[in-house]
């Protein structure tokens, strides 16, 4: 996760504005790519962190077993979620006579386990203990509460104590590699916050105090906010009152009508704009050029195409398209972009009663992959250096074995607008179009036999929600059902071709795809 030049920077301008300028039109498309040709190492920023829905949720063995499945296909590396200060956490107390009781086993066996799947926590402080909150006003099912501390100097002694404690059971190295993120949404008030945004940055002001008082190589930032928001006022803050700040993170979502359904009941609709998220992002990466503090990281701990765990689009094949070009899209304005979520374990909205319901995450309850999960499958098999494309909506990569990668999608916006919402139209079967063919030329390779691999994801292929749809959408799910659909959804390869390569290092093929398809071609050496 590396600062970021203003000279960088423009060039991400420039080179998103052409990315928003383009149509993906198959019928003259060509993705023609160099092996001796490279751009330089791969931006890995797609796969720096993932999101969780609560901190209490990482005690269940099921969530377990599908985060070191995550992270062993998906290979993520830092895991955000909220909730880790909340009283089904147990971490705060007071004695009959007001003193502070700490207590973090809890938070304890979550770590361990996290760290020793080769995962780090990028630790969100939130929500108030209720001992040590001056209200009574929460969030959610599970009663997260959102008020403001009673004694900032306590919830400054409670942060300080904790960050003591990591450093003590984890050490100091380990935890420089972390990243403390002070609250959620704070601007969505009173949702997440019942106080005002200068409270807000008193809250702040105490946390990294209390962090640095530890270690002043302990990272911290905000203001983790909803809609990009608040992230100049921030900063100015920091600079102004010279409170530590290292990294600016903030949340987007890709519909269009506003930022908090605490119960999944609203009403969405897919915004059409194509520079729907990738826009905040740049516009985050602007503002922070044009601060006191230019060279901030920026995180995106917290990003889709929809804000509630009851949209259809999140199981929908059309996902995978969209998650592939928003990245694309977000080039290296973006330190890290932390997807919500990797799992449909998830109760903010209290448990949910069927199989596939909206949620947000690239697994259902039962772990069965989405089709989302299959862009960040996907991702993780591009090699480690990037070669110069021209094409919008791919990725090609070589590796030091000296195998080709070549991810590439469509990204067809298909919803009808504003008078339909995702709640109904993506909840259908909704066949994809012919979109013509691409021609796929890759030259420089080496002489001699290679195994072509070709991985595709979209309309009933790697399509979970459309079995679901032809069993009848069952509201329970029996175990045959799970395993059925599983088998037929797990990422196998589609085909494998024989591709001989004479002195000339020259490769061509014509491939037909669909609206919304993601395709996966991987030359393997022989």
């Amino acid at each position: 996760m590396k600062n970021f030049s203003a000279i960088l920077f423009i060039t991400v301008i420039l080179i998103n504005i052409n990315l928003f300028g383009q149509n993906n039109n198959a019928e003259n498309r060509i993705i023609k790519v160099d092996y001796k040709k490279e751009a330089g190492k791969l931006n890995t920023m797609f796969k720096e962190c993932i999101g969780a829905g609560r901190a209490n949720e990482g005690l269940r063995a099921d969530w377990q077993q599908q985060l070191a499945m995550v992270k062993k296909e998906c290979d993520f590396k830092y895991i955000r979620m909220h909730g880790l200060l909340s009283d089904d956490m147990a971490v705060y107390r007071e004695d009959s006579k007001g003193n502070p009781e700490y207590n973090y086993q809890y938070i304890d066996a979550l770590y361990d386990f996290i760290l020793s799947i080769k995962m780090k926590p990028f630790v969100e402080l939130g929500f108030m203990p209720s001992a040590l909150a001056s209200g009574s006003q929460t969030i959610f099912w599970w009663r997260g509460n959102v008020t403001p501390p009673k004694d900032y100097k306590k919830w400054e002694d409670l942060i300080r104590n904790l960050t003591q404690h990591f450093t003590e059971r984890y050490g100091a190295d380990e935890v420089k590699t972390w990243y403390f993120e002070v609250w959620n949404e704070p601007n969505l008030s009173p949702g997440f916050w019942t106080g005002t945004q200068d409270e807000y940055f008193k809250l702040y002001e105490h946390s990294a105090r209390a962090i640095k008082s530890v270690n002043t190589a302990y990272k911290v930032g905000g203001p983790a906010t909803a809609g990009a928001a608040w992230v100049p006022e921030t900063i100015d803050f920091c600079a102004k009152k010279n409170v530590a700040l290292d990294f600016i993170s903030t949340h987007t979502y890709g519909v269009k009508q506003g930022f908090l359904d605490e119960f999944g009941t609203t009403g969405t609709v897919l915004n059409k704009d194509e520079s729907s998220i990738s826009g905040d992002v740049i516009n985050s990466r602007t503002q922070i050029s044009n601060s006191a503090k230019p060279k901030l990281e920026l995180h995106y701990t917290e990003w889709s195409s929809s804000y509630t765990p009851a949209d259809p689009i999140h199981d929908s094949y059309h996902s995978a398209a969209y998650i592939l070009q928003k990245l694309k899209q977000v080039g290296n304005a973006a330190n890290s972009m932390s997807y919500w979520v990797f799992t449909d374990i998830f109760e903010e909205a209290g448990p949910r009663f069927t199989p596939f319901h909206g949620g947000f995450g690239l697994l259902n309850t039962q772990g069965i992959k989405k089709p989302a999960y299959f862009s960040y499958y996907l991702l993780n098999k591009l090699g480690e250096t990037e070669l110069q494309n021209k094409d919008t909506s791919s990725w090609a990569s070589k590796n030091a074995k000296g195998d080709v990668q070549l991810l590439f999608w469509d990204f067809t916006n298909t919803h009808p607008g504003d008078s339909v919402n995702n709640q109904t139209y993506y909840v259908q079967d909704l066949p994809s179009k012919p979109k013509g063919s691409i021609k796929i030329e890759v030259e420089g390779l080496a002489k001699g036999n290679y195994k072509l691999e070709i991985y595709k994801v979209g309309y009933k292929v790697n399509d979970a929600f459309a079995d679901y749809l032809a069993m009848g959408k069952p509201t329970q799910l029996t175990a045959n059902q799970v395993k059925t659909i599983k088998e037929k959804n797990n990422g196998d390869l589609l085909a494998t071709e024989k591709v001989s390569i004479d002195s000339k290092g020259k490769f061509s093929k014509d491939f037909k795809i669909n609206e919304n398809d993601v395709v996966f071609f991987n030359f393997v050496k022989q």
